[in-house]
């Protein structure tokens, strides 16, 4: 059976990764976008967690698909696909962001200083969510991608650890740093809300 008389992948349908893999490499449009389907969702929620933003995280997780595509025929099946994704998708998101922030740091945000009302700073209107996301986001990037992965997205340390290349070991002591820095920071917030 050739990839032009292969029948058209749907949502419901259930082809092995092996499979859909070499038929993504023969060319086949229908299994790319079966592939890409499958696997979006969860590297853009990824993707989102570590930027935190959704426009730059749609752009990033493209990103991750094309390099993954152009890639695809090194993928040697030594983990699962979606690991395999997830390390590329980590490394766009961290170059990515590194760009973004470059970038930033070039620009001036007079509207921040305008938006800025009087007594902002009370502790009374301040979100604590944002203050939490704020802390997060200012944690060193190989704690916050670990503390993300693991506490938010649910992945386990040694799926953190085959798709960052490091050992599990490692994951468990970058996620205890992580936590033991929000801790520190987010103390005067607890007092606060006691």
């Amino acid at each position: 059976m050739t990839i032009s008389t292969a029948r058209t992948l749907t949502t419901h349908d259930r082809v092995d990764e092996p499979e859909l893999i070499q038929r993504v490499l023969a060319g086949d449009r229908h299994a790319a976008r079966a592939l890409y389907d499958a696997q979006a969702p969860r590297v853009y929620r990824l993707v989102h967690r570590l930027c935190g933003d959704e426009d730059i995280a749609q752009d990033l997780t493209q990103d991750t698909f094309i390099k993954a595509f152009a890639q695809l025929g090194n993928f040697r099946g030594e983990s699962a696909l979606s690991t395999w994704l997830h390390r590329i998708a980590v490394t766009v998101t961290m170059n990515g962001m590194r760009k973004v922030k470059r970038f930033r740091e070039r620009e001036t945000d007079i509207d921040l200083e305008l938006a800025m009302p009087a007594g902002a700073g009370d502790g009374d209107h301040v979100d604590v969510r944002t203050r939490v996301a704020a802390a997060i986001d200012a944690l060193p990037e190989i704690y916050r991608t670990t503390l993300i992965m693991h506490d938010i997205e649910g992945y386990t340390h040694m799926e953190i650890a085959e798709t960052l290349g490091v050992a599990e070991g490692t994951c468990k002591s970058r996620l205890s740093h992580a936590r033991a820095q929000l801790r520190r920071v987010l103390a005067p917030l607890v007092q606060e809300e006691a």
